[in-house]
This record gives C-alpha cells, sequence and structure tokens, in this order.
C-alpha cells in the first residue's frame, strides 16, 4: 500500500533537496498505473561492485539491517568487477536494484540497452589517478606517450582521465589507455605493464599503503566535486513496486547518515566488505564523500562529453538527464 508524503518523510532527517527529492519520487509512484500488490514479495535483487568502498552505503544497510527496517528482504543478486558488467544486469533481467557508477548507467540507458532510473547519488569523488613511488611524473603532462590503465570504458575514470588530458592539450592518441580490472592495477603497476592506472578507493589509497604508489591527482583535481557513483532502479520496479522504491531510498539515506555519525564502525564494515585493511579504509574515506544530492547540470556536462567521445549520440543531452533522474534539481 502506498504511503503518504508524511509517512515517506517520517524517520528521516530532511533538508529541503531531500524533501522536494522524496516529493518527487512521490509523485512519480503516483503517477504509475500499477501499484504494488499486497502479496508481492518483499525482496529486492541488488548488486554493488566488488570492493568498492564508493558503496559502502550498501554494505552498511546489509549490515544493519536498515532495508529490512524499511519492510525489505535484499538479496545480493550480484557482486561484479565493473560498472558496464553491472548493468548487464538489468538489461538481462537479473537485478532490481544497483549500486553502480555514473558513467555506466548513463551510457546503458542512452543506448537503450537498460530501462533504469537514478534515484539518488551515492558519493562524489572518490578516485584518484596513481603513479609507482618515487616516479618522475610531477603532473600528468609526464605521462604523455605512457600506459595509463581505466577500469573499462564509459567509467567515470575513463571519462576523468581523458578530461585531464584534455585539459593539459593532450591527444588521446599520444597516451595508450588500456582496461585493467581495480584489483589488478597495483601488481601491474609494480611490474612496469603500466605507468599509471586511475581507479576508485579504495586501490589507490591500498597502492600507498602498500608503499608501491603514489597520487599524482585526485579525481577532484580534475572536475572539482564530480559526480560518481548512483543508486539505480530498474523502470520495471519503478512500475511495478513503488513501495520498494521508497523503502529502498529511505534505507539508503539513512545508510549516509549512519556512516556521517558512526565513523570508525564504518570503517570497519568497509574493512569487512571489501577485505581491505582498516589503515586502507581509513585513508581512502578522505577522499570519498557520501551526499545524495545529485545536481543535473553536472550530469549534462557529463552526457555531452560522452557524445564527443562517442560512446552516445544524445540529441538533447538536458532532456535525457531530466527523463533519466528521478529530481530535476539544479
Amino acid at each position: 500500500m502506498l504511503q503518504s508524503k508524511e509517512q515517506i518523510q517520517q524517520g528521516i532527517s530532511l533538508n529541503p533537496f531531500t524533501t522536494t527529492f522524496m516529493l518527487v519520487l512521490f509523485s512519480l509512484i503516483l503517477s504509475s498505473s500499477c501499484t504494488q500488490s499486497k502479496n508481492e514479495s518483499d525482496s529486492v535483487r541488488l548488486a554493488y561492485l566488488q570492493t568498492d568502498l564508493h558503496h559502502l552505503p550498501a554494505f552498511v544497510a546489509l549490515e544493519k539491517g536498515l532495508y529490512a527496517q524499511e519492510g525489505l528482504s535484499v538479496e545480493v543478486a550480484g557482486i561484479f568487477k565493473a560498472g558496464p558488467e553491472l548493468m548487464s544486469g538489468f538489461a538481462a533481467g537479473s537485478l532490481d536494484a544497483g549500486y553502480v557508477g555514473l558513467a555506466p548507467a548513463t551510457v546503458a540507458v542512452a543506448n537503450n540497452t537498460v530501462q533504469a532510473k537514478v534515484i539518488s547519488q551515492i558519493n562524489k569523488n572518490g578516485s584518484a589517478l596513481v603513479v609507482k613511488r618515487g616516479s618522475p611524473y610531477q603532473d600528468i603532462t609526464g605521462l604523455k606517450g605512457k600506459v595509463i590503465a581505466i577500469p573499462g570504458h564509459a567509467t567515470i575514470q575513463d571519462f576523468l582521465v581523458r578530461r585531464a588530458l584534455s585539459d593539459s592539450h593532450i591527444k588521446d592518441n599520444l597516451t595508450t589507455i588500456i582496461t585493467i580490472k581495480p584489483p589488478e592495477m597495483i601488481n601491474a603497476l609494480a611490474l612496469n605493464t603500466i605507468d599509471a592506472f586511475i581507479a576508485w578507493e579504495p586501490y589507490p589509497s591500498m597502492a600507498l599503503t602498500k608503499e608501491l604508489g603514489q597520487v599524482l591527482m585526485y579525481s577532484r583535481d580534475i572536475w572539482w566535486d564530480h559526480p560518481c557513483c548512483v543508486l539505480v532502479v530498474s523502470d520495471q520496479l519503478v512500475k511495478h513496486s513503488p513501495y520498494k522504491v521508497q523503502s529502498l531510498l529511505k534505507a539508503h539515506l539513512k545508510s549516509i547518515d549512519y556512516i556521517e555519525h558512526n565513523l570508525n564502525d564504518a570503517v570497519s564494515i568497509g574493512a569487512k566488505y571489501t577485505g581491505m585493511d582498516k589503515k586502507t579504509i581509513e585513508r581512502a574515506l578522505h577522499n570519498i564523500q557520501f551526499d545524495h544530492q545529485l545536481r543535473s547540470n553536472q550530469v549534462v556536462e557529463y552526457m555531452r562529453f560522452l557524445n564527443e567521445l562517442g560512446y552516445t549520440s544524445i540529441a538533447d543531452p538536458p532532456a535525457f538527464v531530466k527523463s533519466l533522474l528521478v529530481t530535476d534539481e539544479e
């Protein structure tokens, strides 16, 4: 049964943006022609990326029973190594929700391989360009003619490194950009297979903790306060199970709030789910800002860059972004 506006907001400390966000979601749900059946299962098939600290809100929600508090039984239906792989789970119909990068989510929807909505941002910033410890490179111009690893094409890291090269007037063909899964990047750097890598946390911090790498640029230095990961749900979930969308979002917001006020416990949970040491997790969390507020103007900027790269061909990026996001807040 649908909740009222007051019930949706109950139990969550909402700032003005969040209130608008929740009411827009409520309006979207009311416009749906289908509502959840009383006999429908409350389970949700959720996915996230392997050892990706950006997805700490999902780990916290699972560990602390926040989904259960909202009446949801969440099944971890997939743990993927990269965002495009996770989005393929939506395309196959095996996922209802996912913690994933804005980049692969946007590309999948733009190319009509997935029907999904972004209901919240997870974090901003949180990646870094790493070179070998003791490297002579002082800035990205030193990587001209070198090999840089990214976690996948159409990832936010792909976008960031190309933006950094462009800002330094270095053409793509003057560097070699290859794809390597983040768990393999540090060893590749140590073996001189690559000259640099860009990855999400905690891999940059892990390279520092192991004293194998040093940060050349943090992602915030490339694009200040840039969007990164988002919480995505299938169109089918919005259409047929609006209660689940409400509950999923409420649990997500509670999880972000929990991280902010219980950092030591959040570090422990991050270490448990990533398998990395607490020192690495603590270091990595200094490079991540968990924030639900996604700015549509930033997504439009990113969308235009994707068009330039040839990953998408969206004629009207602002209109597309408005259809992708639950909120059109600027």
